[in-house]
């Protein structure tokens, strides 16, 4: 009787074969983790933290030019000095025209927005990269860093542009009833650089080449928009094709605010349907690939 119960109890504790538990080594077979919150509640929670959005801007504002020798005067040589160039060798040597307004100010009125617009796309698509350090540690909502990033941005903007008025008075070239579009063009200008931010900062992540791939990006769709030239050097039979380009309409649109310009409707429907497109599909990116940024920092 002993020895058929030590048996049958050997039997029992004996080690199933291989093939009796087939567990895969790859994919786990339960995932534990939050639940995906929504799109709405994610905004939601980045209006909570609001206050923090503005620490992030004013700690970045502090620290940019913090060791400079011009500090915070750079904001106003880097487009002065680009105009400078351009002037020289775009309007002087290959006479480029700038529909009757004065070359320095065409240019400078495309490139104030453009270096905005470039500047604040590259730094916000590695703002998560290079905020990996509070990223991994606290928890906040991540769509607060490159929003904070454009924010940074815009602020350099509009110390960029109280510099235009001065050349403005200098070539005689008043204000109209136009300037007051001009807001805008700045709002939506920086939607754009925040949905092209919010995309590329996750690629940037789950493809470090992003880095080195954007920069020249950025550079050749500067010279496919017309910043330092007018868009009727567009021959006609690409205007419809070269409008789907979202910064000609923003561009376009600046510059009739500022030099009385007949608006291009048209132009500026289509940039604003792109910018919305992109600004939408960007954010729902975002949300949807935020839960997974830390396993890949």
């Amino acid at each position: 009787m002993i020895n058929e119960k030590a048996e049958m109890m050997g039997a029992l504790i004996t080690k199933p074969s291989d093939s009796s538990l087939s567990v895969p080594s790859q994919e786990p077979l339960i995932k534990i983790r939050a639940s995906q919150p929504s799109v709405v509640s994610q905004l939601r929670a980045a209006w909570d933290h609001r206050e923090l959005l503005y620490f992030l801007i004013w700690r970045d504002l502090k620290v940019r030019y913090k060791q400079t020798a011009l500090g915070a005067a750079w904001v106003i040589l880097q487009p002065l000095l680009m105009t400078l160039v351009f002037t020289v060798f775009i309007s002087k040597l290959a006479r480029v025209p700038s529909d009757g307004v004065p070359y320095a100010l065409f240019a400078y009125a495309g490139l104030l927005p453009w270096m905005f617009f470039s500047g604040a796309v590259l730094a916000s698509s590695q703002s998560l990269l290079s905020s990996s350090y509070i990223i991994t540690k606290v928890y906040f909502p991540r769509l607060i860093v490159p929003v904070a990033v454009v924010g940074v941005r815009l602020v350099d903007f509009l110390i960029a542009s109280v510099v235009l008025v001065g050349p403005m008075l200098y070539y005689g070239v008043g204000f109209g009833r136009s300037i007051l579009m001009l807001p805008l063009f700045v709002i939506e200008i920086t939607f754009l650089s925040l949905a092209i931010g919010l995309l590329f900062s996750v690629l940037s992540i789950k493809y470090r080449d992003v880095g080195t791939v954007l920069p020249v990006l950025i550079q050749l769709w500067m010279f496919a928009s017309p910043i330092i030239y007018p868009s009727s050097l567009v021959p006609e039979r690409w205007r419809e094709l070269y409008a789907l380009n979202p910064i000609v309409g923003i561009v376009e649109g600046v510059r009739a605010s500022l030099f009385r310009f007949p608006f291009n409707t048209r132009s500026i429907i289509i940039s604003a349907a792109v910018t919305l497109i992109f600004l939408i599909y960007s954010y729902y990116f975002f949300c949807r690939t935020e839960g997974d940024l830390l396993d890949v920092l």
